[in-house]
Parts: C-alpha cells; sequence; structure tokens
C-alpha cells in the first residue's frame, strides 16, 4: 500500500517570520520605490522587503519581536505615507489611492490654463502654422514669467518635493531629473528677462518693450518648463488610470464578499454585517445571494455557481454535508449552512491573498531593470552635462540658451520609469487574468518558470485519473470476513486514494471497523499494524513478498488482473499456523479531458512524462490511453523528486502536476510544481502555481497565459529601451525640443502600461 511521507517538523510559533504588507502612498517613479524598499530592508529585524510600484504596496518578512509600526515610521521618514494592508481596509487604500489621482487630474488642468497660452506663443512661431495671429502681448518676458511660474512653483512643487526626498536619503529619480531641466529653463528665462529689462531701461512693463524690435527678444524658455510639466502631470495622471484598472482583478474578487449575511440568532434570522459572523454559526443563503463564508450545507438543494473562484463555467448542485464557498452565488433554492472558515481563513481570503503576494513578488527577468535603474538618472545627469558643455564650447560657443535646451531634453526624455513598470504592471495583469481562470500563481518566478518548460511530469492518482479509485474485485485465502474487516480497519489509517477505496468497500458490505494497535508505516511500500490482537501486512505485492511467501494462487490472479491496468494491494493476516490473505483489484477512472489536455500540451512543444508508485503494467495502460510520451513506475515520493532532478540535470525545465502528499517532494524539486485544488493541503503549500478546479485543462492555460505575461514583460522592455536609446542621441543632437520630449517620456510609461493591459483581453 502506497503511503504518505512524513511531514518535517513544525517551527515553533515563536521563530516563525511575521509577514506584513503596506500600502505606499507619495511614490512618483521606480526609484521611489527602490529607496523605500533599501530604507525596509535597513530596519533591524528585516529579513526581506519587496516594494511593488504598480501595487503601490509594499512585502516585508521580518522577526517575531518586530513592532510593525517601526516599519510604517521608517517609510515615513523616507518622506511618504504607508498604513497596514487588509482586505478590510482594502477599499480605504482605494479611496485614497482615488484622491490621489483627483489631485493629478486638477494639477493638470490648473496648468493647462497658465501652459496654453505659452504654447500657443511657441507653435505660432512654426512655419506651417504661419497663419496663426501672433501675440505681442504673450510675448512679452513678464508676461511668461506670470504664466510660467504657478505653474513651476506651486503646481509643480511636488515634483521639487519629491527630489528634495531624495536627493536628502542619497539617492536620484525621475524628479530630480524634472527640477534640474524645468529649473534651468525657468532660471534661465527669468535671468534673460531681467537682462532685457534692464537693457530697457525698466525692470517692468515699460514703453520700451512696445516699441523694441521682434528680433530684439531674448530667447526665453518659460513655455519649455511650463509645457514639459504640464505634460508630465498628464501622464502620470494616464498612468495612475491605468494602473487602477490593472489592479481590477483583486478589486472583482474582493467584490465577492457580500457586506451582510443572515444568521440565526434566537429561532430568528437576522441580517448583520458578514465580518460579524463566526464559525459555527447557522447562515441562510436565499436564492440569486452570495455565500457570505465557507461552510456546509445543513439543509435544502440548490445550484451553486462557482466560476468566479473556479474557473468551472457550470453550477454545481449542493445537498445537504456538500461543502460552499464564500463569494459564490446560490441559484434557486433556499440553502442552510453552518459557518466553517471566516474571515481570513476562507478560501477567498486565501485566494485574494496569494493573488496579491504574487502580484507583489519580483520576477526574475526584473533584475535587469533593477539594475539599469541604480545607475541610470546620475548617468543621465552626466551625459546632459557633458552634452552641455560640448555645445557651448565647441559646437556653439557661447550660445547658452541654445546648449541650455539640448541638455534639458535629454535630462527629460530619460525617464526610467517605464523601465520599472515593464515587468511588475504585466505580473499585476498576469496574475490577475489568470485568478479569473481559477488558476493561481504564488509568485512571479512561478509565472515565469511556466513560460519556459521542456518538460511536464504528472502524477497519476487524482491527477490523470478522478482520484477516487474504486475496487473492483477481491480474492481471498482463509476466512474473508475477518481479512476483510482487518485490512479495511488498518487502511482507514491512511488518507491514499487506495486505502480509501477499500475502506468504503468494506463498509459497502455492512461491516464495522475495528480499532488498531502498534502501527508501523513504510513510507510508499505498506502498513504492518494488530488487530484484535492478530498482526495484518497490507501494502504493494514486492513490500509483502519482501516478508513473507506469496500464495501461487494469488500470484496468479494478481497477474491477470494487472494486464487489464488494475492496481492490486496484498494483505496478510497473521492467525498461528494458518495465516489469512487478500487481494484488492483496484481502478481509477481516467478524466474525461485528460487525452484533449494533454495533446494541447503537446502542441506547445512539451514532452509529457508520467511518474506513478503503480506498477508498470497499469502505468502503460493510463500512458497509452491519454497520450503521454514516457512514464516511470513504481516509484517511492523520493524516486519522482530524484527524476526530475536528473531532467534538470541535462538541461530541462520542468513542471511537475500532483494532488497527493506524496507529491510534494516532486512538486518542490520540479522548477514549476502545479497542485490540483482539489488535492491535500501540503501538496497546494509545495507549488507554484494552483489550479482550483483540478482540471486539466488549466495546465494548458496557465502555461498560455504565463507566455503571453512573459512576452508582454519583454514588449514592454524593448519599448521602455528604445525610447531612451533612440531618444537621449536625438535630443543630445539637438533634435528634439524639451516639451517634446517630456511628451514623449509620458507617453512612454502610459504605453507600457496599456500594453500590458493588452493581457486583459481573452486569447
Amino acid at each position: 500500500m502506497i503511503t504518505d511521507t512524513n511531514q518535517s517538523q513544525p517551527i515553533p510559533s515563536s521563530e516563525k517570520p511575521s509577514e506584513i504588507t503596506l500600502d505606499l502612498f507619495g511614490m512618483t517613479c521606480t526609484n521611489c520605490a527602490r529607496r523605500i524598499e533599501t530604507g525596509l530592508g535597513k530596519v533591524p529585524g528585516v529579513e526581506e522587503a519587496r516594494v511593488n510600484f504598480a501595487r503601490e504596496t509594499a512585502f516585508v518578512r521580518f522577526k517575531h519581536d518586530l513592532d510593525p509600526k517601526s516599519l510604517i515610521s521608517r517609510v515615513e521618514s523616507l518622506g511618504y505615507t504607508a498604513a497596514e494592508h487588509s482586505q478590510t481596509n482594502s477599499k480605504q487604500a482605494n479611496s485614497l489611492h482615488e484622491e490621489e489621482r483627483r489631485k493629478l487630474r486638477f494639477r493638470f488642468f490648473a496648468s493647462l490654463v497658465f501652459s496654453l497660452p505659452l504654447l500657443y506663443t511657441m507653435v505660432s512661431h512654426f512655419e506651417f502654422l504661419s497663419f496663426l495671429p501672433n501675440s505681442k502681448f504673450l510675448m512679452h518676458p513678464w508676461v511668461q514669467f506670470l504664466l510660467a511660474t504657478p505653474v513651476q512653483f506651486w503646481i509643480g512643487f511636488p515634483f521639487y518635493k519629491s527630489a528634495f526626498r531624495a536627493l536628502k536619503n542619497g539617492a536620484a529619480n525621475m524628479d530630480v531629473l524634472v527640477a534640474l531641466g524645468t529649473s534651468a529653463a525657468y532660471g534661465y528665462s527669468l535671468a534673460m528677462s531681467i537682462v532685457f529689462g534692464m537693457k530697457n531701461g525698466d525692470l517692468l512693463f515699460s514703453s520700451a518693450w512696445e516699441h523694441s524690435a521682434h528680433s530684439a527678444l531674448p530667447p526665453l524658455y518659460y513655455e519649455t518648463s511650463a509645457v514639459l510639466l504640464s505634460f508630465l502631470l498628464l501622464g502620470k495622471w494616464m498612468e495612475s488610470l491605468a494602473k487602477g484598472k490593472s489592479s481590477s482583478a483583486i478589486q472583482a474578487l474582493l467584490s465577492l464578499k457580500p457586506e451582510t449575511a443572515w444568521v440565526k440568532k434566537d429561532e430568528n434570522w437576522t441580517e448583520l454585517p458578514s465580518e460579524y459572523v463566526r464559525k459555527g454559526d447557522m447562515l441562510q443563503i436565499k436564492p440569486g445571494e452570495r455565500v457570505p463564508v465557507d461552510g456546509i450545507v445543513t439543509e435544502g438543494f440548490s445550484s451553486v455557481n462557482e466560476s468566479m473562484l473556479t474557473g468551472e463555467s457550470m453550477p454545481v448542485d449542493k445537498k445537504s454535508d456538500d461543502t460552499v464557498l464564500g463569494g459564490t452565488v446560490n441559484g434557486n433554492g433556499v440553502l442552510i449552512v453552518r459557518a466553517t472558515s471566516v474571515g481570513s481563513d476562507t478560501v477567498l481570503s486565501s485566494i485574494i491573498k496569494t493573488v496579491e503576494d504574487a502580484q507583489a513578488s519580483r520576477a526574475p527577468i526584473q533584475k535587469i531593470a533593477d539594475r539599469i535603474s541604480a545607475f541610470f538618472v546620475p548617468a543621465v545627469i552626466g551625459i546632459s552635462f557633458f552634452n552641455f558643455l560640448l555645445w557651448f564650447i565647441f559646437l556653439e560657443p557661447g550660445i547658452i540658451g541654445s546648449a541650455l535646451e539640448k541638455s534639458i531634453a535629454i535630462l527629460v526624455i530619460a525617464c526610467p520609469c517605464a523601465l520599472g513598470l515593464a515587468t511588475p504592471i504585466s505580473i499585476l495583469v498576469g496574475t490577475g487574468r489568470a485568478a479569473s481562470h481559477g488558476i493561481l500563481f504564488r509568485n512571479a518566478e512561478a509565472l515565469e518558470s511556466s513560460s519556459n518548460l521542456d518538460v511536464i511530469a504528472f502524477d497519476k492518482t487524482g491527477t490523470i485519473t478522478e482520484g477516487n479509485p474504486y475496487v473492483t474485485a477481491y480474492q481471498t485465502l482463509g476466512e474473508e470476513k475477518t481479512v476483510l474487516v482487518a485490512a479495511a480497519s488498518v487502511e482507514a489509517s491512511s488518507s491514499h486514494p487506495l486505502a480509501k477505496a477499500i475502506v468504503q468497500f468494506v463498509k459497502e458490505k455492512g461491516h464495522s471497523l475495528q480499532s488498531v494497535q502498534d502501527l508501523n508505516t513504510e513510507p510508499g511500500q505498506g502498513v504492518i499494524a494488530k488487530v484484535n490482537g492478530s498482526s495484518l501486512m497490507i501494502g504493494k505485492e514486492e513490500y509483502i513478498a519482501s516478508k513473507s511467501a506469496l500464495p501461487e494462487q494469488l500470484v496468479s490472479r494478481s497477474s491477470s488482473w494487472k494486464e487489464t491496468g488494475k492496481t492490486i494491494v496484498w494483505a496478510k493476516l497473521d492467525q498461528g499456523s494458518n495465516p489469512s490473505w487478500i487481494i484488492f483489484a483496484i481502478e481509477d477512472k481516467i478524466k474525461e479531458n485528460a487525452k484533449s489536455s494533454l495533446e494541447k500540451l503537446k502542441d506547445l512543444g512539451l514532452k509529457t512524462i508520467l511518474l506513478t508508485g503503480d506498477n508498470a503494467l497499469v502505468a502503460k495502460s493510463v500512458s497509452s490511453q491519454v497520450g503521454i510520451d514516457a512514464y516511470h513506475s513504481s516509484l517511492l515520493p523520493k524516486d519522482k523528486a530524484d527524476i526530475i532532478s536528473s531532467m534538470q540535470a541535462s538541461g530541462k525545465k520542468v513542471g511537475m502536476v500532483g494532488d497527493g502528499l506524496n507529491d510534494s517532494p516532486a512538486l518542490a524539486k520540479a522548477d514549476v510544481g502545479f497542485g490540483m485544488g482539489t488535492g491535500t493541503d501540503v501538496a497546494m503549500e509545495t507549488s507554484g502555481v494552483i489550479l482550483m478546479k483540478g482540471d486539466l485543462e488549466k495546465i494548458y492555460d496557465s502555461l498560455r497565459i504565463a507566455k503571453a505575461t512573459t512576452r508582454n514583460i519583454r514588449q514592454n522592455f524593448f519599448w521602455a529601451l528604445a525610447y531612451n536609446t533612440i531618444g537621449i542621441p536625438i535630443a543630445a543632437a539637438g533634435l528634439l525640443a524639451p516639451w517634446i520630449a517630456g511628451a514623449m517620456m509620458a507617453f512612454s510609461s502610459v504605453s507600457v502600461v496599456l500594453n500590458a493591459l493588452r493581457l486583459k483581453k481573452p486569447t
């Protein structure tokens, strides 16, 4: 009998690291995220800190004795705002982010009021727009000064504030580039205005201005700074809106939980807030209502729509003793449900946490952006300064305005935000889309690795087959009832599907189980125990044969059953000189979509392998029926992991699909473990991807989403780098006006986010 592997000893709760997720406010670019991440990492007791700019959250793992408030204080000391994240305060966090979006919108439209007249003075000089009337009033240096100053120091104050915070903490972010560029343009223009005023005999408005020649006007760049800030605000506003859409998966999951529940109090049904429901409460679920918590049906019959959690489109019938999940929708019948899991213990809450954790995690490919961003801003400042000297000293000697304009364009076009957004925004959308299909990626690494697999290995029972094996035949030697009851009594201690099949079979024959003593398990082989003082061995044929000679009559029957693909379990009950024997022929139905699902995987270029503890005949039979390329039989849990290791050693990227406790070593060893949601908790905990419905079709879907997401990340990297690679040389050559550079920079971040949002469309 195949049995479960031993679990490792749990870590004492006092030694387990604690975890917290913080909502962050005030970040303006990915360098802000890096600074917060570095700052949190330096707090004594913090073991890991990850900041996700796209999600605007921070995940921190820290030692048990660290006060989480110190983490919030650290974020605030860096110039940002933080609050502890939870599913209950998500609406509050969303409200705060929405308030930030409203402020950005206001700042953008306010900047337009002042910037549009300046933009008009700029474009009216273009030859193709020469038909526009030239406003001499708007050309006055002090008129432009009055229009540009509110934009620079009132509307643009957050840029200065963020730049100051960055420099104060020994770092440089995008806002440092913006503050430098716009201040240089504004400052130079102000100086030229003063010089012009002094030459005309008055620093303010004067009649001299009215009679000055147009050609005598100084080169001013007020419009450069004002229009540039307007474009940047537009980009930030659009980026914020797009980021809000990208996190819609979490919002959709949060909306599944109803705000109220009908709870039985003193024989009456009372409507209460759903967070007041406690374990053991009796709930009434009316037709069309969402189930507020996980529970067991005690009365009633109905069909429940579980598609929002499992991706299964067809409603599932629910009757007494069936499980219902929070967030699912009741059909036409009334159900009375006893609450078994509430709050953070429900399946819906665990799904939300898994999706949030995945979206906050960092994919390996993100390291490329991190390395570039670390030195990008200082390098750009250096390039801009060198370019200024080049133009001012050599190319256009003494013309400071022209050199300044080209250097400002470099500062503005070289924004690293698009590069920093390339990975997290795609992960955010990709994992959200997967969750809507009943597929949970535990982290970004699992998603990225899923896109590069060469081989997928499968367990048999509960994965390729239904996982509900049943006894099709049995044969005994000796006292039939005695050995039947003894075998089932010992198997009752195991959670293995074959053991459950034997127990169910014996109970259906009307027999009662007996107490068992001295239970001794040999993982993957069998069990020895005492039943009513007699010793019973049960397990694989090889295991029993290693301890006792097998009756030829049963060996012959076992061989004939094996040839038909059945699994055989042997048992021997020692009763003095005349032991009783029994063999069970057990069969498990192959899942209906197993063959079609495996064909789809082959279409992706993947090799498929079956890893099973069953004998070679069963493995061969199942493999041939579903079209698996190769199989390995009679495996112990460790053997499965070893086979995966050998394939990895040959350079293969291996995925493992399983649902049982004895699959956990192989799931952990694989590059990506796919845990069937219908399996054991341990199997799912060791998996990188959880298939909520346990449907093989979802493996293909998960790989397709992973490949699309990874491809989307690479596209984002290309466009982000293309903007800078192409834009910086063009700006350095003087072929890119600063305001156009600002528009391009703003659009670069928006285009990356919009490209990621394409993942939400079905393919």
